[in-house]
Order: structure tokens, then C-alpha cells, then sequence
């Protein structure tokens, strides 16, 4: 890699050599190059990485969004274990959400490896990664052109335009800047072929490359035909007589397109969209009117969202036919100036047929079009425009300062926007709201919003989103299974069923909907309905830890222990840090090796209890809770979440002495250690606390629970504050904001800023009655 950027950097066109009245060798040129510009060719370099982060460089402090980011990262064990051989495997041999592309998922790897869940780490390779691909598209247009101002403007427009956001800001859209990389890598190791004699070995460097860029992003397919149009210009290679050659050239690299072209169709085969659900006439209109807007987004980027439904009632003929009659045009024009400015040709052509793949004729997914389809495909319309100018500008013999002024002033404005519009991936909530603001009948939005709310505890608002999603569109599964969830949380049991049958119905292999309906069913107590529910998404999925979980929890309720405990180890053999699982785990152990409790009741009252507790039916709970410790008084759980409840109640003695009650039954479970250590540090009642004694478990909790729970560091931060630690209480506090933030917990987030001021000001946080 190093190699073939040294060549990039060093090597120089033709063009150079005419500009100069040089008349060496391409490899004389190859070797000696122009040195005397290399220091500018260092100082654009420096220059374009300083507009990147000057970008993107917030969203270093941005957490993930959701919108891909759980199933592709955050709730994906293969990926958070980091790179291990088994992950390795699973990346190469499997289609996983919908996709073949293994580099993407080693990157994403690589990074849980480096950064954990700390989004800022994994954007942080979001960026370095773009402004790599930037500076070597900066570098190879150079080499191919030997204009250096030029292939400067058009890289710095790339590298900041509001378009580049989507793609460079969310963390699941790595694959852009990842096969961005290797198709520059691709075109500069083709360059190199070209300009030196013909090397076996040097063609297969580009095949190679290419290889690894598909592998990163498929829709890299067409860059044969790019490879072609480079020979027109600025290569320079269609000789009279030659072109059928060039064309032969690309074969083996048009078979790689093939093969992936098939790899891809299978794995994204359950994600295509029906002729019934998208017509085709719909999606060849789609299309042409697609290939005008992103142009127009490009000149005018305003309004820009995440996600562009289709329209409600179809495009109109009008707007079809314009944009038919306009691409023609166009591409007419482009024909016509084809001798005298060539470049046009080569943009124009770049732009539609790097577009092809996501112009929708094969629809994949729900959206009309999507700003993260211009990260390559742009690059030729910045070319074609730049070069345009640049023409233009000799010809009305524009002096250079009015030139320079005016390349400032759009890349400054340009920098202003994309800025701006980098704000509006904070989290899931800015992002979807935004995405509302600027289209209309977005069910993507309003189901994404409704995810959001949901997880900040706003769950009436919730409802109201995933509802208005439901009515935009009600085919779409997605959002009848968040609405049947979200419904779920509220004790609406049978509504929540319904909409999750209709989830089903729309979309039979929904594992997650299986989940979820057998939840419901659960708190029906319809236990053999859940378990065949569970069971179902394990047949699509085997490896989905939490149907492993649920269906030994229903399992277990049945008093079926063996199998229950199998299923548990199912679960952690998935994920070895599935929390619940364990616990569950020794729950299962413990009453198989101790029969004469009797299996089921106790847990089922547990559970009941924990239920109404999620509910704030705090009373019902109690009386559960208190139901289950009859039926078991060794019932650690149990004992733990009583003292939950009676804390919720402002019961802190009695929900200190269940959580004692609880270490002397469980002394390594952590969450009474917890528990104990919030009311010994936090209770109103001064004769509860114990500043020294709630650092002494909350340190013990934290040490079981890996040091990364953001739940028990929030506890651990209010212990030190009562202990008079204020520094430790403070770097525990934002260790814990981080982690909260990783996790898009955003109330967990507000109460630590709340009271990381008490710390600041040198003051413990005291409440009477809170949940840890």
C-alpha cells in the first residue's frame, strides 16, 4: 500500500510532460517526475485533510444514530467481540443484513477491537478513512491530468460537499469511504499500468484492488466502464483502430463485476422489493428523475434528509417527462462537444453509469433515492463542471486572484452547509426530525423518530410517530412491529399482538417480530404460543442470542429446566457477555440441582412482578415480588427487585434491607451491590449513608460487570461524591456519559450532566427516592 502511494504521489502524465515541452520516456517520467511542485502538491494535501475535519471533525463527539447502526455494530456480537477468527469466517462465508461485503465488516471489527462501543472511535475511522480517499483522488486526477489546481478544486468539492455527509457521518455507511479508498487505490494502480510498459504484474495489482473494493461495496461493478472512459480522457489511449483492444483489456475485470453482481442479487434476494409493492414503470421513472435531482442537489444542496420516500401517489407525467427530455438534452450536448472538450463526455458518462446499480430498476429497500448513492458517482459532474469553468475562464482570460475568489467562495459555502448538515446526525432524534422537516409522508422518518422517542422513555410520543408510520404505509413490517413493541412496554398486550401479527403477515421471516409477538404472548400466558414463536425465529436465525434467552425463560416457566438451561448456553455461546443469560443461567442450575423448591412459580411471579414494575404499576409488583418470596424465600431476584419497588416508593430502609437480603443469597450477582451502594450513597436519610461502604461495592459491581456498564458507573461516580471524592466522581460520571451515549441512553445521559455539577461545585447528589 505504502508502495502504490509513493507512485501515486510521484508519477505524472503526459499532459505534464506537454505543459513543459518535455519529451522523456513515461518511465523517465515515471522516475524523475516534477519535483519542484511537490511542496504544493504536500500543502493541498495538508489543506484538504484540515477541511475534512474541520467538517467532520464533530462528529467525533456524536453517538450512534440507530438506523443500521444496531444491527450492523451495537447489537451485532459477532462484530463487538472484535476481530476474531470465528468473525473473520462469518464475515466471508455469509450474507449478514442483507449484504456480502466482509472488509466492511472487519473494519467495523477492527474497531470494536480498538474503541469498543465508543462511537467517537469508530467515527474517528469514518473520517480518516474519507480523507484518505480524498487526498488520493487528489493525487491520481493529478497524475492523469497534471492539472493541480484543478484536481484540487474537484477533490476539496468532494471531500466536503453537503452530499458527503450521509456517508462520512454514519457510522453503518462505512462501506462508502472504505471502497471509495480502494477504487482511487484502483485508479491509481491503473494509471501506473497504462503510462508503463504492460505488466502482467501490474494489471493484476488492479484486479486486485478492484477485488477488495467490491468487497467493501458492490457498487463498485461498473468501474470498468470508468477504466474506459479514462482511456478517452485524460489517458488519452483510444487510438483509431485500438478501441476494441481496450475493451478486450477490461474482460477479466468485467467477470469480477459478474461474479459479485451474483453474489450480491443472492444475499440482498429477501430485501428486494416485488414488482406488486414497487411496479416497474414506477421504478424506470424513479430513475430518470433521480438522475436530475442529484445534479440539482449537487448545485443547490438544500433540504437534504436521510431517507426520500417515494411519492405517496406516484411521480407525475409531467416531472418524468422533463426529466427524460432534460437527460437527453444534455447528454446530447455532451456528444456534441465531445473533440473539442472531452471531459464533458467522461463526467457526464462517469456520473450515470457509476449511478446504475442504485438507480432502483433492481429496488432494494424503500427509498426513492439516496444521498450516499453521489459519494463516487459525483466525482464526474465535479470534473466535468470544474474543467468546464476552468475553460471558460482561460478563454475570458479571468486573472488568477478572480479565479482563486471565487473557488474560496464555494468552497466556504459549501463547507458552511455540510457542516450544518452534519448537526443533524447527533442522534436519532435530530436526524429523524430533521428528515420530517424536509420531506413529506416519510413513514421511514416517522418510525425512526418513534425508535428514538421510545428510547429516551417518551413513549406516548412514541406511539404517535410509529402510528403516523403505520398510516403513511401501512405494508411497512418494520413499523407494525416497533408500534406492536413499543405497545408492548405500555400493558397493551392484545394491540400490540395484532401489530405484530401484521408485521408477520407483510413479512414471515422477521426474527425480531417473532421475538417480540412471543413476548406479548408471554404476558398472556399463553406460554406454548411464545415458545413456537421463539422458536420460529430461531429457524430463521440460529445464532439469535436473545430467542435463545427468551425461549429458556419460557422454557423454564413450563418447568422444563434441562432444556431451558440449554438454551441459555445456547445464548452465551453467541454472545459470552449476554448478561441475562447468565442469570438466568444460574437461576436454571440452581433449581435443577435443588428440585424440592419446585420449578416455575417463583420465577413466574418474578417475572410477572418485573412487569408491572416496567409498567409503574409499583403496588401490583410488590404484591408479586412478595407472592414469589413465599413461594421461595432464596429467591435472589426476587429479593432485588422488591428493593427496586419499594425504592420507586421512597421505601429506602426496607429496599436497603431486600438488597441485603439478596448479597447474603447472591454475593457475586452485581445488581444488588449496585442497588445497595445507590441508597447507602444517594439516600435523603443521613442515617443510611455510608459514603466509604457504597464506594467498596459499587467498585466490587463495577469489577464484575466488566467496568463498562454506564448504569453502575453513574452509581459509582455518586459514591465517590459522597465519600468526598469529587475528581474520581467526575471521571467516573463522564466515563459513564460516554457509555450512555454509546448507547443512545439519553435520560441515563441528562441525569449525570445534572449531577456531574453537584461534583464540580464539591457537593454529593442526594435524592429520596430513585431507581439506580
Amino acid at each position: 500500500m505504502a508502495h502504490l502511494a509513493w507512485y501515486l504521489f510521484r508519477l505524472h502524465d503526459a499532459s505534464a510532460q506537454e505543459m513543459t515541452g518535455q519529451q522523456t520516456s513515461p518511465k523517465a517520467a515515471f522516475v524523475t517526475g516534477q519535483r519542484k511542485h511537490d511542496w504544493r502538491v504536500a500543502g493541498v494535501c495538508l489543506v484538504l485533510g484540515a477541511i475534512i475535519f474541520a467538517v467532520f471533525g464533530q462528529t467525533l463527539g456524536q453517538g450512534f444514530v440507530g438506523y443500521d447502526d444496531g444491527q450492523y455494530i451495537v447489537d451485532n456480537p459477532m462484530v463487538t467481540r472484535g476481530l476474531t477468527f470465528k468473525g473473520v469466517v462469518w464475515a466471508f462465508t455469509g450474507a449478514h443484513a442483507f449484504n456480502w461485503h466482509p472488509l466492511t465488516w472487519l473494519s467495523h471489527m477492527l474497531d470494536c477491537q480498538l474503541f469498543g462501543l465508543h462511537p467517537g472511535g469508530h467515527h474517528l475511522t469514518s473520517v480518516l478513512l474519507h480523507s484518505a480517499t480524498v487526498i488520493s483522488l487528489f493525487l491520481v486526477l493529478r497524475q492523469m491530468t497534471g492539472a493541480l489546481w484543478r484536481s484540487a478544486f474537484v477533490a476539496a468539492v468532494f471531500a466536503i460537499h453537503p452530499l458527503r455527509v450521509e456517508s462520512v457521518a454514519w457510522v453503518a455507511e462505512r462501506k462508502d469511504v472504505l471502497s471509495g479508498l480502494f477504487f482511487m487505490l484502483t485508479l491509481g494502480a491503473y494509471v501506473r499500468y497504462a503510462r508503463l510498459p504492460r505488466s502482467a504484474a501490474r494489471y493484476g495489482l488492479v484486479a486486485f484492488l478492484f477485488a477488495l473494493g467490491l468487497m467493501c461495496k458492490p457498487m463498485l461493478v461498473t468501474l470498468p466502464v470508468v477504466l474506459l472512459l479514462l482511456d478517452y480522457w485524460p489517458l488519452k489511449r483510444v487510438k483509431p483502430g485500438k478501441l476494441s483492444g481496450l475493451m478486450l483489456e477490461k474482460l477479466p475485470l468485467l467477470a469480477i463485476s459478474a461474479v459479485c453482481c451474483v453474489v450480491t442479487i443472492l444475499a440482498q434476494n429477501k430485501a428486494l422489493q416485488t414488482t406488486e409493492s414497487c411496479p416497474v414503470p414506477a421504478r424506470f421513472a424513479n430513475a430518470l428523475v433521480s438522475c436530475i435531482v442529484y445534479p440539482g442537489q449537487m448545485v443547490w444542496p438544500a433540504g437534504l434528509a436521510v431517507f426520500y420516500p417515494y411519492p405517496r401517489h406516484g411521480f407525475p407525467l409531467w416531472e418524468v417527462a422533463s426529466a427524460g427530455l432534460l437527460l437527453a438534452g444534455l447528454s446530447a450536448v455532451v456528444m456534441w462537444q465531445r473533440r473539442k472538450q472531452p471531459w464533458l463526455l467522461t463526467g457526464w458518462v462517469w456520473y450515470l453509469v457509476m449511478l446504475l446499480p442504485v438507480l432502483g430498476i433492481i429496488q432494494v429497500g424503500n427509498q426513492a433515492h439516496a444521498d450516499r448513492y453521489t459519494y463516487l458517482p459525483g466525482i464526474g459532474i465535479y470534473a466535468a463542471i470544474t474543467w468546464l469553468a476552468g475553460e471558460c475562464g482561460a478563454r475570458l482570460r479571468a486573472g488568477r486572484a478572480v479565479v482563486g475568489c471565487l473557488m474560496v467562495t464555494v468552497l466556504t459555502v459549501l463547507m458552511i452547509c455540510a457542516w450544518k448538515q452534519t448537526t443533524y446526525w447527533q442522534n436519532g432524534e435530530t436526524l429523524w426530525t430533521h428528515a420530517l422537516a424536509c420531506t413529506t409522508d416519510n413513514f421511514e422518518a416517522c418510525n425512526g423518530l418513534g425508535v428514538a422517542l421510545n428510547q429516551e422513555g417518551r413513549v406516548d410520543e412514541a406511539i404517535t410517530c410509529l402510528e403516523k408510520a403505520v398510516q403513511i404505509n401501512p405494508k411497512g413490517a418494520v413499523a407494525h412491529n416497533n408500534l406492536g413493541l413499543v405497545l408492548l412496554s405500555k400493558g397493551r398486550v392484545d394491540e400490540s399482538i395484532v401489530h405484530c401479527q401484521e408485521a408477520l403477515q407483510l413479512r414471515p421471516e422477521y426474527k425480531e417480530t417473532h421475538v417480540n409477538l412471543g413476548n406479548a404472548f408471554v404476558q398472556k400466558g399463553r406460554m406454548d404460543e411464545a415458545i413456537a414463536e421463539y422458536q420460529a425465529a430461531l429457524a430463521i436465525d440460529s445464532d439469535y442470542a436473545d430467542a435463545h434467552n427468551n425461549l429458556a425463560n419460557a422454557l423454564l416457566a413450563r418447568g422444563k429446566v434441562d432444556e431451558a438451561i440449554a438454551e441459555y448456553h445456547d445464548a452465551l455461546k453467541i454472545n459470552p457477555n449476554y448478561a441475562d443469560a447468565k442469570n438466568n443461567l444460574e437461576i436454571g442450575l440452581r433449581r435443577r440441582d435443588a428440585p424440592q423448591i419446585g420449578p416455575g412459580p417463583a420465577e413466574a411471579l418474578c417475572r410477572l412482578g418485573d412487569a408491572l414494575l416496567q409498567k409503574g404499576r409499583v403496588d401490583e409488583a410488590i404484591e408479586q415480588f412478595q407472592k414469589a418470596l413465599q413461594t421461595n424465600p432464596g429467591h435472589a431476584k426476587a429479593r432485588n427487585n422488591l428493593g427496586s419497588a419499594f425504592l420507586q416508593k421512597g421505601n429506602s430502609a426496607e429496599a436497603a434491607a431486600q438488597f441485603q437480603e439478596a448479597l447474603q443469597l447472591e454475593p457475586e450477582d452485581p445488581w444488588p451491590k449496585n442497588n445497595l451502594a445507590w441508597v447507602l450513597a444517594t439516600s435523603a436519610e443521613a442515617s443510611l449513608r455510608d459514603g466509604r461502604k457504597a464506594v467498596e461495592l459499587a467498585e466490587q459491581a463495577s469489577h464484575l460487570k466488566g467496568g463498562e456498564n454506564p448504569i453502575i458507573l453513574h452509581t459509582l461516580a455518586a459514591a465517590y461524591a459522597e465519600a468526598g471524592r469529587y475528581a474520581e466522581a467526575m471521571a467516573t460520571a463522564q466515563h459513564a456519559l460516554r457509555l450512555a451515549g454509546a448507547q443512545s441512553n439519553a435520560r441515563l445521559g441528562g441525569q449525570l450532566k445534572s449531577e456531574m455539577k453537584l461534583y464540580q461545585s464539591g457537593n454529593p447528589f442526594h435524592v429520596s427516592a430513585q431507581k439506580p
